[in-house]
């Protein structure tokens, strides 16, 4: 238990694991590129050229939110308004970054692709020495014009932006992008929050199972060390009896009977489950003790099919109700009683009796749950819940216990 106790206690931060972050962080610039390459592929030229840049900008934004994450990693341990606070504030700079590099990767070829949409819908985009924007397009002179050129001619429309203003328009360009990625970066931070907070769900669930778990165990473990004392002192309370009367024989059989028993019964842990054909030896050592009290009286017959030997049950779970009929079956009278201890399976479960053919209610007593049957009821429900049942009771000619719990089940 102080093993169980110190991993309880000693349980590492909340963390949401790598490979989870990579994944959605991948995720998200996956759904961009594939968003954006559909976008551009209408009514845009020059595809191929901007495919790849698109993709550099791409895994320049997956490095980028890495980085967001290995900030908004500080705040893990935080309340949940101070981690929306966080992922609100580190996602700006980290907005602005990717669209400074989208503007870098895109420099060279925006030009040229702004170009090629001019000359396809008939205008001449250029730039002079000075960096101003020269538009220049054809201007169709009707009929009702005089002019030197004469009627139905063509002339040229110029139009020049100044270098300031498309300094300007970048500016806006890189706030848009940045505006755009914000949400983005943003939409994640709160993803990632999330998931951290899915994680610290499970880890609790991990913990708490383990805290049923352990007191689950320390549940069984008190109700089967409730078993050896009481018969330790019915033991060794006959055995006085023999050693005052003078039957020394006997008395020395009956101590050797009763290491065989200890010896098996404390041989494994309290909370493990033993094999049916171990518990049924068991329950034949003890009931070899109580013949030495007994011999002529107490007679017991055993019905083990050999296919059931090696199902797993708790152990000394039969001991209780042996007892009882011991106690109440053998003890009162002066004829021999035979305890019947017998097992198999009936639809689906495994059933196991322990009968006698005793008396049935002692004298002046109710059928019901003892102190041994209670003991038997509440570690049968400990370890399977509902999944087990306990019938006790008077039948013609004796009493008997049923108790029916799942085949091949660990609980």
């Amino acid at each position: 238990m102080a093993d169980d106790t110190t991993h309880l206690t000693t349980d590492p931060p909340v963390r949401v694991r790598f490979r989870t972050v990579l994944a959605s962080i991948a995720g998200l610039w996956a759904c961009y590129f594939v968003l954006a390459s559909i976008r551009a592929a209408i009514g845009l030229e020059l595809q191929e050229e901007l495919l790849w840049r698109r993709g550099l900008v791409t895994l320049a934004g997956i490095g980028i939110t890495l980085v967001l994450w290995l900030a908004l990693r500080m705040f893990d341990r935080r309340r949940l308004a101070v981690q929306v606070t966080a992922a609100l504030i580190l996602a700006m700079p980290a907005s602005v970054l990717i669209a400074e590099v989208n503007q870098l990767v895109f420099a060279g070829v925006q030009e040229k692709v702004e170009e090629a949409m001019a000359a396809k819908r008939g205008f001449t985009l250029r730039r002079d020495k000075d960096g101003n924007v020269i538009i220049e397009a054809p201007a169709h002179i009707g009929q009702d014009v005089d002019g030197p050129l004469g009627p139905d001619s063509v002339a040229s429309g110029r139009v020049v932006l100044p270098s300031k203003m498309t300094d300007d328009s970048q500016w806006m360009q890189v706030l848009e992008l940045a505006l755009g990625r914000y949400f983005l970066l943003f939409a994640w931070g709160a993803l990632y929050f999330a998931l951290l907070a899915v994680e610290r769900a499970r880890i609790a669930e991990r913990r708490e199972a383990r805290f049923r778990s352990a007191a689950k165990a320390a549940e069984l473990r008190s109700l089967r060390y409730q078993v050896n004392p009481h018969f330790l002192f019915n033991a060794l309370n006959s055995l006085s009896s023999l050693v005052m009367t003078g039957k020394s024989e006997r008395a020395e059989e009956m101590i050797q009977e009763l290491s065989n028993f200890y010896r098996h019964s404390l041989a494994d842990e309290a909370t493990v489950d033993v094999e049916l054909g171990e518990e049924f030896d068991l329950q034949r050592h003890y009931l070899a003790v109580e013949q030495v009290r007994f011999p002529s009286r107490l007679k017991v017959a055993v019905d083990l099919p050999g296919a059931l030997e090696q199902v797993r049950v708790p152990g000394m779970i039969l001991q209780p109700l042996v007892e009882n009929s011991v106690k109440y079956a053998v003890a009162p009278v002066n004829r021999p009683v035979t305890i019947s201890l017998a097992a198999r399976v009936e639809y689906g479960r495994l059933v196991l009796t322990v009968s006698d053919d005793g008396p049935g209610v002692p004298a002046g007593g109710k059928p019901g749950f003892g102190i041994g049957l209670a003991n038997v009821r509440d570690r049968i429900e400990a370890r399977y819940g509902s999944g087990a049942v306990i019938e006790s009771g008077p039948v013609p000619g004796g009493y008997r216990t049923e108790l029916r719990l799942p085949l091949g089940e660990d609980g």
